[in-house]
């Protein structure tokens, strides 16, 4: 048997309004914003790996994860 009960959809008229957001919560979020694309224009200017594991550079936290297993090196 499958349950249905998870698969209603939420209307529009059922969302809560947004709350206005103060100076500091905006500048916080743009702040965040360019952060994140600084981030992303770092890691796209890094060298591709040939024949790598590929996904991000496993050294990155001083360890080395496959398949959800660590190991430091």
């Amino acid at each position: 048997m499958i349950d249905e009960t998870s698969k209603i959809n939420a209307s529009p008229a059922d969302e809560a309004p947004q709350k206005t957001l103060t100076p500091a919560a905006k500048r916080a979020l743009t702040e965040a914003q360019a952060r994140r694309e600084n981030y992303r224009a770092k890691e796209a200017a890094l060298p591709k790996e040939i024949g790598g594991r590929g996904g991000k550079e496993p050294g990155r936290y001083g360890d080395w994860e496959v398949k959800g297993l660590t190991s430091d090196f």
